[in-house]
């Protein structure tokens, strides 16, 4: 049975290892004889120092606004519960009953529940929890895939991405063991799907593994979902949606429906899957102060994941087949994490999705007219990302811009610049930034 978050909140078992585990009880050297001690790189003045420069954060995908009482109140309210307080774990498979009865489980099935719905998963077929990271997320999605279609086949299958992915992508097919296949991408920076049809037509005797990125991470391209179903029709594959920043924010805007999982096919009057798992980061758009991730699939992938997973290790130590890669998980940004899954938080969520896509807009038209040799490039209109020229060095150290040499045409590499726009990223900030774009 479900534990709902009042009885989550009054465990009498918490409060008492609390108490037992009280900071009074333990011995120490004078906090000062510490801190004499204590050769940190940046003293908390330094950090008082970032904290007045985080709205000139603009070159990656952090929201740095300021988190609202709400989300500190609700920490402290998991506080008094006990979470955070000792040694809480989210170990196993949060859908399952635990054997190691200290954990967040109850908020993280929840939380999978309720985003699962934001992307179209149906209810009574959905499996996920929140991972420490989105490379974490896609980590499991393409361990998931890989073990799925390996044991379906008896063959390793191929692993195919674009050179727009992200750079996790790389390490994980390396990891993995899977023989990578680079797709080429069209003109806006997505992938090719006529591309991928001659790529996955070369490698007919391996299953196909396909990693669709929703917002590259430089240029802010978009991969088709659908485009990339349409070839693998007939062929025994596994599609991985990375959707890392733009996942946060699309459900909350017009193109929701661009990551829905689950749409009704208009040929056939039938319901259809459009990708089998989903990453999303929770540090990028929605501003948690820690990385984490989702992760999110159906649970008829992940029973068909368990089987061939059961076999690969003893479960009898905690009494269950956990089905998560990591054995110990966080316990606590589960449950911090649940405060973002309200429906005032997705409220603010879409004001901020909002705010997000006009201010892109925004600066897209105004450095196309202030500033046209820099070439600006918006990829698509749901993308939050500008690229464009890069500007001298102290423009880039001031705005922490990230840099990259892309290719002008002709094989010629150029440096560019990008601008990440982040709820925090409002049209002052923006402003200022194109006023110092025409003092260099």
């Amino acid at each position: 049975m479900l534990m709902n978050r009042r009885q989550f909140l009054s465990i009498s078992g918490a409060t008492a290892l609390v108490a037992a585990c009280s900071p009074q009880v333990l011995t120490a050297q004078p906090l000062s004889h510490h801190h004499s001690q204590f050769k940190a790189p940046a003293t908390l003045n330094a950090l008082q120092n970032l904290m007045r420069q985080k709205d000139k954060f603009l070159g990656y995908p952090i929201n740095m606004t300021a988190l609202p009482e709400a989300f500190f109140d609700w920490r402290n309210e998991l506080a008094r519960a006990g979470l955070n307080r000792f040694a809480f774990n989210n170990v196993g498979n949060p859908y399952d009953h635990s054997h190691i009865p200290f954990n967040s489980h109850p908020f993280e099935q929840e939380l999978i529940d309720r985003f699962g719905a934001v992307y179209g998963f149906a209810r009574e077929n959905i499996w996920g929890f929140l991972s420490n990271s989105g490379t974490d997320s896609n980590m499991h999605g393409l361990y998931m895939g890989r073990t799925i279609l390996q044991s379906r086949t008896g063959v390793m299958p191929k692993i195919y991405f674009t050179a727009e992915a992200h750079y996790s992508i790389q390490i994980l097919r390396d990891l993995l063991h899977l023989d990578g296949v680079v797709v080429a991408t069209d003109p806006g920076g997505g992938m090719d799907v006529n591309d991928l049809e001659r790529q996955l037509n070369a490698n007919r005797d391996h299953p196909a593994l396909v990693v669709a990125t929703i917002g590259t991470t430089f240029k802010g391209a978009i991969d088709s979902i659908d485009g990339i179903q349409a070839k693998l029709k007939g062929r025994e594959s596994y599609l991985h949606l990375d959707a890392a920043l733009f996942g946060g924010y699309l459900p909350h805007t017009p193109f929701a429906a661009d990551l829905l999982h689950e749409v009704l096919d208009p040929v056939t009057g039938k319901k259809r899957q459009r990708y089998d798992s989903i990453a999303v980061s929770c540090h990028k758009f929605f501003g948690f102060p820690s990385p984490a991730g989702l992760f999110i699939t159906t649970r008829t992938n992940f029973e068909s994941f368990l089987v061939p997973f059961s076999k690969i290790h003893d479960p009898e130590y905690i009494q269950q087949v956990p089905g998560t890669i990591t054995c110990s998980r966080d316990a606590v940004k589960p449950a911090e994490f649940y405060f973002f899954s309200s429906e005032s938080a997705f409220t603010r969520q879409a004001a901020d999705a909002k705010a997000v896509l006009d201010n892109t807009a925004y600066l897209l038209k105004e450095m196309t007219n202030r500033y046209p040799h820099l070439q600006p490039v918006r990829a698509n209109g749901r993308s939050n990302i500008v690229y464009f020229g890069k500007p001298s060095e102290a423009v880039v150290n001031r705005y922490s811009l990230a840099t990259m040499r892309l290719n002008s045409g002709g094989g010629q590499l150029t440096p560019h610049a990008h601008v990440v726009i982040m709820p925090h990223a409002k049209k002052e900030i923006l402003d200022q930034f194109l006023t110092d774009l025409g003092k260099t």
